[in-house]
């Protein structure tokens, strides 16, 4: 079907100034993305608090699991994001509509899969990680079962979001968001102060908030805030575009899951390291991967308007406006990620408070942050431009930027680090590798601009 001219005349990503685009959607993808942070970084409080330090070290040894149901929401939304971004700027409605409709048969049949491999290797992997602590496994065990049927309701509400993302719908989203988000935390401080639900009330206020929030996602698009009606859905076919779909998805999707290996294999050390303290050590590290999770969702947030934007562009044959927006992105995520270095720097010991009135928790989550945050300003602009690369339809290097760090040079860097040097050889993986993918990301980022000067001078790049 040829490209629909009027479509792309009425696109904003197409006409209005690069800079002026980045703010208006990164800006409210920050509010989604930190509503969820806050949510997170408040439950953490609230478990760690309310029910005590095993049920919040039960939710850090569930992190690894949980991390691979967001991994499948990001496989089937990122390279659902990439294919109808450019359709979208190409003006090509009918491909736009295949690739959203299969996105949803791709979204419910992975979900299922993953729903019984956890239900048949999550409780031994859990026993594994809890070091001989059955009550801990017990509790974490509790957690997961709750999670788990919300799984597909989880990565539904991901795809509509960011479909509505990619058709210019991020104000709205921001704002059903904080909606969804302080339900959430209500209904999680519901669950385990009122009702006395402990773990498994945080996780029950998780899938409840979840399910509304799709609800109330799907009345936008049936209320015609869409470009693609709801109507698509009857019409297009739940099996269409499915390996493109996973090709370009799996770079973004196995990096989260390769924060999960990574901290599975931190876990492991520390049970190798930490001796009779690994009980504090295992509830610090669990602070501080909330932390550094709330922290990482501000950069995703620019990286995904990048994204929409680079996408939209690139299907229009627009090559300048996407790289000017990259260079504007990669600026925004290196200044964010700096304010964010300054502050664990500065108040390590007054983060780690927040999760537990134990002050040996406190000071550990203060030792660990000091040496994670060394170079940790470079993880924004490196995610930037993986996340652009993927945009332009290219799966081969994102992978390299996304994947290398958290499956090969982390786990191999604290396996080794950590039996040379103990406890510290741990934490100094992570700046380490930071400055291996900096160095690579750095290469392939001139050599993007070299390829796009021919392009720089042309009317649109001027826009």
């Amino acid at each position: 079907m040829p490209p629909n001219m009027s479509v792309r005349q009425d696109n904003p990503f197409l006409h209005r100034p690069v800079g002026r685009l980045l703010m208006v959607n990164a800006l409210p993808m920050v509010v989604v993305l930190s509503m969820g942070g806050v949510l997170n970084l408040v439950d953490g409080v609230l478990v760690g608090r309310l029910i005590g330090p095993q049920a919040l070290a039960a939710v850090s040894l569930a992190f690894p699991v949980v991390m691979l149901f967001s991994a499948l929401s990001t496989l089937v939304g990122s390279g659902m994001s990439s294919l109808l971004s450019r359709a979208l700027g190409a003006g090509d409605l009918m491909t736009a509509a295949d690739v959203f409709a299969g996105a949803h048969g791709l979204a419910l049949v992975l979900s299922s899969g993953l729903i019984a491999l956890t239900f048949a290797a999550g409780p031994a992997l859990l026993q594994t990680m809890a070091a001989g602590n059955p009550a801990v496994a017990a509790l974490a065990e509790d957690y997961l079962l709750v999670l788990l049927p919300g799984l597909p309701v989880q990565v539904l509400l991901a795809l509509h979001a960011d479909a509505l993302r990619n058709e210019g719908q991020a104000a709205a989203i921001a704002m059903l968001s904080i909606l969804v988000n302080l339900a959430n935390i209500g209904a999680n401080w519901l669950g385990i102060a009122v009702m006395g639900l402990g773990i498994a009330g945080s996780a029950l206020g998780t899938v409840a908030a979840q399910l509304l929030g799709l609800i109330l996602l799907l009345g936008l698009r049936g209320a015609g805030r869409a470009r693609l009606p709801l109507a698509v859905l009857a019409h297009a076919s739940w099996f269409a575009e499915w390996r493109r779909i996973v090709i370009l998805g799996v770079p973004v999707s196995l990096n989260l899951l390769g924060i999960a290996f990574s901290a599975t294999v931190v876990m492991l050390a520390l049970r190798a390291q930490a001796g009779p303290g690994y009980d504090i050590w295992i509830a610090a590290y669990g602070a501080v991967t909330r932390i550094l999770s709330f922290a990482f969702l501000p950069q995703m947030a620019i990286a995904l308007a990048n994204q929409s934007i680079s996408g939209n562009n690139a299907g229009a044959g627009l090559q300048a406006r996407a790289a000017a927006g990259l260079r504007m992105a990669m600026a925004a995520a290196l200044a964010w990620c700096l304010g964010v270095t300054g502050l664990g720097l500065g108040f390590g010991d007054e983060m780690g408070a927040w999760f537990s009135t134990d002050p040996e928790i406190a000071q550990t989550v203060a030792r660990i942050l000091v040496p994670m945050l060394l170079l940790y300003a470079v993880s924004g602009p490196v995610l930037v431009l993986g996340l652009h690369l993927q945009a332009m339809g290219n799966a081969g290097p994102p992978a390299v930027l996304m994947l290398v760090k958290p499956w090969i040079l982390t786990p191999v860097l604290v396996t080794i680090l950590s039996g040379a040097f103990g406890l510290s050889g741990i934490w100094l993986a992570f700046p380490i590798g930071d400055a291996i993918i900096a160095i690579v990301a750095l290469a392939m980022f001139r050599s993007l601009l070299r390829n796009a000067t021919a392009d720089h001078n042309s009317p649109e790049g001027a826009a």
